[in-house]
């Protein structure tokens, strides 16, 4: 069998090329590996704590319905902030009197092999009930858009994931590769999702709480028939916990405590090894009391994050100075984040400005998006209301901290 050993040294160019030139294969500090199930990975690891973290449950077992989010491929054309402008330009696209050329110059469209714009214009002039494709996509961190969501100007719609978020539902967010940083990536939507939606860098997966039925698969948009959704967990989950708690539990439940467990920082400092390399694991506590209360803290969360919490009807931000609501260049300085020079928002401490879900700098992120725009009243809300979300998240991150350390010594 063959043996494998690692060996790494960290520094400048010069000091790797000394170190070269006085070391070799015989006179090498080698630490002996043995890479194990399920990556086998070539690299040093805390094998207890492994072997300790592979037991906790995959977020892919525990929602067994999942995908990736979609790419249209053409997101300043389907996607927009402004649901008219999103409207004028779909009216355009089926007007036949716009010449192609136009359209692809004016929206940077390009055609490939499966893609004809002249075909796609036509099939798309001849639906019927255009209305029904107009929804909501998460596209960024708080940050909900318009979309034309049809295939034939979607690319990659995972429609056989994304049908069950066109009705009411809600989904955790969270990838299975973090390829920068450490494992910030969780965050919750009730509507379909980007790939793109918690990390640029990364590919977001998404894991409905609930499956609707579907009535005629020839159409792939039909209205679904009236029928009761189901959880999308799976069965022995349920049956495990009833037999730990002697009572049963709902799906929510289950889902919100999955949601609080993942922003314990404790648990992503903790496993942040692991957590860069696969899907996130779930320990489920046996105390059926630490379950509801980390579940509690887990909706509160969610309900902040969606901007529907009680609790953000009075914000911590203010938008003080009248003037233009342009967004120029998003600055921040003494608490205030500025949009123009005489613009700004304030009451937002450092740790709100700096504060990540995933990829993104959320305050930052969000008004970059908006450079050149006109912030609505309702946007400007918004802003206040994330400011308030993320300075809240904090507090309750510390909190479920709290409860996580339980956690382990009941599973």
């Amino acid at each position: 069998m063959a043996k494998v050993y690692h060996s790494e040294i960290y520094g400048l160019r010069e000091t790797k090329y000394d170190w070269l030139n006085k070391h070799n294969i015989k006179n090498v500090k080698w630490n002996k590996l043995e890479p194990n199930s399920e990556f086998y990975l070539f690299i040093p690891q805390d094998q207890r704590m492994l072997k300790s973290y592979q037991a906790f449950t995959k977020i892919t077992e525990v929602f067994p319905i999942n995908s990736v989010g979609i790419a249209t491929s053409r997101d300043g054309f389907v996607i927009d902030i402004d649901e008219k402008a999103l409207r004028r330009k779909m009216e355009m696209f089926i007007n036949k009197s716009v010449p192609d050329h136009l359209l692809k110059e004016t929206y940077k469209l390009k055609e490939n092999k499966n893609w004809k714009l002249s075909d796609k214009r036509n099939i798309i002039s001849k639906t019927i009930d255009r209305e029904k494709y107009f929804t909501k996509i998460l596209y960024r961190p708080f940050d909900q858009r318009n979309i034309f969501y049809n295939n034939d100007v979607v690319e990659r719609s995972r429609y056989e994931t994304m049908r069950h978020m066109i009705n009411e539902n809600v989904a955790i967010i969270t990838e299975r590769i973090i390829r920068e940083g450490n494992y910030r990536h969780t965050f919750v939507t009730t509507c379909i999702e980007d790939k793109h939606s918690i990390d640029i860098l990364g590919s977001a997966n998404i894991f409905p709480l609930y499956l609707y039925p579907e009535t005629d698969k020839k159409d792939l948009f039909s209205q679904h028939e009236s029928g009761e959704k189901k959880p999308n967990i799976k069965h022995e989950l349920f049956a495990e916990l009833k037999k730990n708690f002697k009572k049963a539990v709902t799906p929510e439940e289950i889902f919100y405590y999955i949601y609080a467990v993942l922003y314990s920082n404790t648990y992503r400092k903790k496993y942040a090894e692991f957590l860069k390399i696969d899907f996130p694991r779930v320990p489920f506590t046996k105390d059926y009391k630490l379950f509801i209360q980390l579940g509690k803290l887990g909706q509160q969360l969610a309900d902040l994050h969606l901007l529907k919490s009680k609790e953000l009807d009075k914000t911590i931000s203010k938008f003080p100075i009248d003037g233009n609501n342009k967004v120029e260049k998003p600055k921040y300085a003494n608490e205030k984040v500025w949009i123009n020079k005489e613009q700004y928002f304030d009451g937002i401490k450092e740790e709100v400005w700096q504060y990540q879900i995933g990829g993104y700098q959320v305050c930052q992120k969000w008004l970059k998006d908006r450079k050149k725009r006109t912030l609505t009243l309702d946007e400007i809300k918004t802003y206040c209301k994330i400011v308030t979300s993320l300075s809240k998240t904090i507090d309750l991150q510390n909190e479920i901290d709290k409860y996580f350390e339980e956690v382990e010594k009941t599973v």
